[in-house]
C-alpha cells in the first residue's frame, strides 16, 4: 500500500470518527431539548385537560366525559369579566405611563454624552435588582399617609415605578440603533429636540417600543402583589387577585374552574402580543439611511 493510500485510509478513518462524535453530540442534545420540551409542555397539557373535565383533580389525566361546565361556571361578571377589565385598566395604564417616562429619560441618555451616563445606567441596572416586597411596607405607609389606598391611578403610578428601570435600560439600546445623522437633517430644516423625537425616532424605534409596552404589560398584568396591598376593595381587584377565589377553605381548590380562568386569563396578552407582532413591521428598515 502506497503512502497515499495510508492517508487517503487515515483522512477517512478521521471523518467517520468525527461524524459519529457529532452524531452523538447531536443525540444528547436532542434528548435534553426533549426533556425541557417535556417540562414546559406537562403543565399546559393539564391545563387544558382539566379545563374540561368536571372532575379535574391535580393529576394529568384525560377526562372521562369531557364539558365545557367550567367555562361556564366561570363566564360571570363578578369571577371573570370584571376582574379582567381591571387587569386590562391597571396593565395598559401602568405599560402607558412607564413607556412614556422611559422615552423622555432615555432621549437624553442616548443623544447627548456625559460623563454621568453611565453612572446614571449602573444606578437604573441597580434599580432591577430591588425586589418589590423590600419595600411594600414603607410605600404602604406612604399610600396611607396621603389617602391614596384603593386609588386606581396611584397603583398604576406606582406600578409603573416598578418596571421603570427596565424599561428605561431597554429604549436606550432601541434607540441608540436610530442613527443620529436623521435627527441632525431634521434639526437644519428647523425642528426642535421632541419634534424630531416625535416625527424622526419615535417612528423608527416602533418595534423596540413595542417590545417595552408588551414586557411592562405582562410584568403588571400577572402582578398579585402590589394590587393584593393597595387595593382593598373586591371590585378593584385584577384578575391576578381573583384567581385565589378558587382556592377555598380546608386545601379545597376547584381544579377544573381554576384551569378554566387560567386560559381565558392568559388570552388578552397572547391577543396583545399577536396584535403588536403583527402591527411591528420592519420600522428599522432605515437605520442605514445615512450609511454608504
Amino acid at each position: 500500500m502506497t503512502t497515499k493510500e495510508l492517508r487517503a485510509r487515515g483522512k477517512a478513518q478521521v471523518t467517520t470518527t468525527g461524524g459519529a462524535s457529532r452524531s452523538r453530540a447531536r443525540l444528547g442534545a436532542d434528548i435534553a431539548l426533549a426533556a425541557i420540551g417535556v417540562c414546559f409542555v406537562a403543565p399546559l397539557l393539564w391545563l387544558l385537560l382539566a379545563a374540561v373535565d368536571p372532575q379535574a383533580v391535580y393529576q394529568t389525566k384525560v377526562p372521562s366525559a369531557p364539558s365545557t361546565l367550567n367555562f361556564s361556571a366561570v363566564l360571570t361578571p363578578e369571577l371573570l369579566f370584571l376582574p379582567l377589565a381591571n387587569s386590562l385598566w391597571l396593565s395598559a395604564g401602568t405599560a402607558a405611563v412607564n413607556l412614556l417616562a422611559a422615552v423622555l429619560a432615555a432621549y437624553p441618555l442616548s443623544r447627548y454624552q456625559s460623563r454621568f451616563n453611565k453612572p446614571f445606567m449602573y444606578t437604573v441596572l441597580f434599580g432591577t435588582s430591588l425586589p418589590v416586597t423590600a419595600i411594600m411596607v414603607p410605600v404602604y405607609g406612604l399610600f396611607v399617609q396621603l389617602q391614596l389606598l384603593d386609588s386606581m391611578a396611584a397603583t398604576i403610578f406606582f406600578m409603573a415605578t416598578t418596571t421603570l428601570p427596565m424599561a428605561i435600560w431597554m429604549t436606550k439600546n432601541f434607540m441608540d440603533s436610530v442613527p443620529l445623522e436623521l435627527e441632525e437633517a431634521a434639526w437644519m430644516d428647523g425642528a426642535s429636540a421632541m419634534t424630531a423625537l416625535r416625527t424622526i425616532v419615535l417612528p423608527l424605534m416602533r418595534p423596540g417600543l413595542g417590545v417595552v409596552f408588551i414586557f411592562v404589560f405582562i410584568q403588571a398584568w400577572g402582578n398579585f402583589f402590589v394590587p393584593f396591598i393597595l387595593l382593598l376593595s373586591p371590585g378593584k381587584q385584577p384578575a391576578a387577585v381573583s384567581i385565589f377565589s378558587f382556592f377555598g377553605q380546608h386545601g379545597a381548590i376547584a381544579y377544573g374552574q381554576l384551569a378554566a380562568f387560567s386560559i381565558l386569563y392568559s388570552v388578552p396578552v397572547l391577543l396583545l402580543y399577536a396584535l403588536v407582532s403583527r402591527g411591528m413591521g420592519n420600522s428599522f428598515a432605515l437605520s442605514g439611511a445615512m450609511k454608504g
